[in-house]
């Protein structure tokens, strides 16, 4: 363990489990479900020590080989109606009595979410760190219509059965995937609870936020590893396959700094970065269609965007209604665009965008809402960090497709001879 953990990371693991036994232990892509996330939170840079609180010999050992530490969960916390925060609550105060440690950030993994990502887990650490919220957990942007069933037929829960807006003019709510929960540690001591003072939401990508309760759910899991490992095994986890047609950003905050000189007659400069512009030349060369999106009425903007041979909307207020308009004229699917922005008026068209990005000295909002947050910052290389995620996508679903190739056709021809029988 490190001399001085200020952040630990807990994998409530018991032997017991009624809906699927041995469940901590079944493989997901050959790998027991302890052993992925031990390995998802030692890959987190932020976290200094990994802990599984286990009743289980077989689960401590297979953790110990992952490389966690075991605190040795007593048999009145494992039991079906032992709650996670007992668990939790027992691992801080063991390391307290064996070490003397008191780390300033706990986070609870779950083993039942088989893939975790460690950047994740780094950006909601970081929140917490930082003071923006004191508890920060995963969770999946849902535009889905509820219903309950009541004794007088059905009725909307989250909406007026009468009045159904689109789904650019809703809200997204957030639904909990389970998979981790970072918090202060002292301020969930003194609660007992994981949810305490304020809260934030950790967006995560909904494909892989699979929560493993059944057999059902073990097999989705099962049929989706190995795309998952694979795009991982591709390279680092913390920069993901941004696989989109168009790149749309916001210009101060993102190709600035967000900072502005102004000389003697109130005209304004900013500096903007070299590197974001030989990004923006990347995509163009790959035929990527790149359009600035500012509220900033300033014709720096369109300078900018002309001297970078890109499209340009700018003092633009209702940054979501433009940004659909001008992908249906271009006939692109919003689901097929990344957007960077760093304030909230970007949220928007964060909420359209099938890749919602943000620098990293964005505000907390946008933070939240992004898919993917960049380890730049706004005028210093964020817009080209983008540009090289999207120019690896392509070029890795070109290598993909080049040694698909081969056994595709081979499997057409397989099914064509089969058919003739």
């Amino acid at each position: 363990m490190h001399p001085d953990p200020r952040v630990i990371a807990v994998i409530p693991a018991r032997g017991g489990s009624k809906g699927l036994p041995g469940k901590n232990l079944a493989e997901v892509g050959g790998v027991p479900l302890v052993t992925r996330a031990v390995r998802s939170a030692l890959a987190a840079r932020r976290i200094d020590a990994v802990l599984v609180s286990t009743d289980d010999d077989r689960i401590a050992e297979v953790a110990q080989a992952a490389g966690a530490g075991v605190v040795r969960r007593p048999a009145d916390l494992a039991g079906d109606t032992a709650s996670s925060e007992s668990a939790l609550l027992h691992a801080l105060h063991s390391v307290a009595a064996h070490t003397g440690a008191r780390p300033e950030v706990l986070v609870f993994v779950q083993a039942t979410s088989p893939f975790l990502d460690p950047a994740a887990l780094d950006l909601a650490v970081e929140r917490v760190q930082r003071g923006d919220e004191d508890v920060v957990f995963s969770a999946v942007a849902s535009h889905v219509f509820l219903w309950r069933e009541t004794a007088d037929g059905a009725v909307g829960v989250n909406h007026e059965a009468s009045a159904r807006p689109r789904r650019q003019d809703r809200e997204p709510e957030y639904a909990e995937t389970g998979a981790f929960y970072v918090m202060r540690a002292d301020g969930f001591v003194q609660s007992g609870h994981r949810f305490f003072g304020r809260v934030g939401i950790a967006p995560v990508d909904p494909a892989h936020a699979i929560e493993i309760d059944d057999a059902g759910d073990l097999g989705r899991a099962r049929l989706l590893a190995p795309a998952v490992d694979a795009l991982a095994a591709n390279g680092d986890p913390r920069h993901p396959i941004v696989d989109v047609d168009a790149v749309v950003t916001d210009f101060d905050g993102v190709h600035t700094d967000d900072t502005a000189w102004v000389d003697t007659l109130g005209r304004e400069s900013v500096r903007v970065s070299r590197s974001d512009g030989a990004g923006v030349a990347r995509l163009r060369a790959a035929g990527v269609p790149v359009l600035i999106l500012s509220a900033e009425a300033n014709p720096v903007v369109a300078r900018r965007a002309e001297k970078l041979g890109v499209e340009c909307l700018h003092g633009v207020d209702a940054k979501g209604e433009a940004l659909a308009e001008w992908a249906e004229t271009r006939g692109i699917s919003l689901d097929r665009i990344a957007y960077v922005g760093n304030d909230r008026n970007d949220l928007p068209a964060l909420d359209l965008v099938g890749w919602p990005v943000a620098v990293r000295d964005a505000v907390p909002d946008v933070l939240a809402a992004a898919r993917h947050v960049l380890d730049r910052t706004g005028g210093h290389g964020a817009v080209r960090e983008l540009a090289d995620l999207v120019i690896a996508s392509r070029d890795h679903a070109a290598r993909h497709l080049a040694a698909l190739e081969p056994d595709t056709t081979n499997h057409h021809h397989h099914h064509a001879r089969a058919s003739a029988r």
